[in-house]
């Protein structure tokens, strides 16, 4: 599946599955645009993926951000061919403490909270479209990273859970709008990968559970990831960069609106 002279975009790509996904994209031979909101994270993945690889700092949730963003980069390559819609939960204000203090989640959660998970996780997702879609070109490809929490209820993460299913909506919903520019528009859903968002959910886990006290958050993590996979073991960054290598290809060049989730199994239980 080769790439070669393809330019990829990919938001949130400073670490975790971004820049798993940017990797993928490298080494199909497609030149790449890494954003993330963490300048130093954002130049250590550019030199990390060489010379196909350019950095910018930029707010994957501010259409302005990312105006001047694609100016850039269409300023050193002229034109842009994949946009991947990965910047997420993570971010550098995120508050999961408010959201652990009752037995419930959705009754503990405060308007500020709420607001913030549906602009970390949705609002990026429409507001670097937004900035993208008019430079587009003709027969692209969107891909949005979601996550298995958009595929069903999710108690402990409401607001997560509803913001990603708003993504797999924006999926559609995009996919119809820009199908006359043959612009295929599909999404991914990730199951449980070892990121920053689980190093929290697994903190939060040891502090509420007294029996996880003298295990490692990643002992925590391997445990739930044992319990909840079908076909046993995480998920990896690459697992979710190939499958969107291949969305960005040639070969998949008469799917659109689609859903797949990267989860061994876990969202068909």
């Amino acid at each position: 599946m080769s790439l070669n002279g393809k330019v990829v975009l990919i938001t949130g790509a400073g670490r975790g599955i971004g820049l798993g996904i940017a990797k993928c994209f490298v080494q199909q031979g497609a030149s790449v645009i890494v954003t993330d909101l963490d300048g130093a994270m954002t130049r250590a993945a550019e030199l990390e993926l060489g010379e196909n690889a350019m950095g910018l700092v930029a707010d994957a949730a501010s259409q302005e951000a990312m105006r001047d963003a694609v100016s850039q980069l269409m300023a050193r390559y002229g034109k842009l061919d994949v946009l991947v819609n990965n910047a997420g939960i993570g971010g550098p204000t995120t508050q999961f403490d408010e959201i652990s203090a009752s037995d419930s989640a959705f009754l503990s959660m405060s308007d500020a909270v709420w607001d913030e998970q549906l602009m970390f996780n949705l609002r990026t997702a429409f507001s670097s479209s937004n900035a993208v879609v008019p430079h587009l070109s003709q027969g692209g490809s969107i891909v949005n990273i979601a996550s298995i929490a958009a595929l069903g209820p999710t108690t402990s993460l409401p607001a997560y859970g509803a913001a990603k299913a708003g993504v797999v909506h924006l999926t559609k919903t995009l996919a119809m709008e820009l199908a006359p520019r043959r612009i295929r528009v599909n999404c991914i859903c990730p199951g449980l990968l070892w990121t920053r968002a689980w190093e929290l959910l697994t903190t939060q886990m040891q502090a509420n559970q007294p029996e996880l006290a003298n295990m490692s958050l990643r002992q925590i993590f391997e445990t739930v990831v044992a319990e909840m996979t079908p076909l046993g073991g995480e998920q990896t960054p690459e697992d979710i960069g190939n499958l969107a290598v291949f969305y960005a290809s040639d070969k998949a060049r008469m799917i659109t609106g689609q859903v797949v989730a990267v989860d061994g199994g876990i969202s068909t239980k």
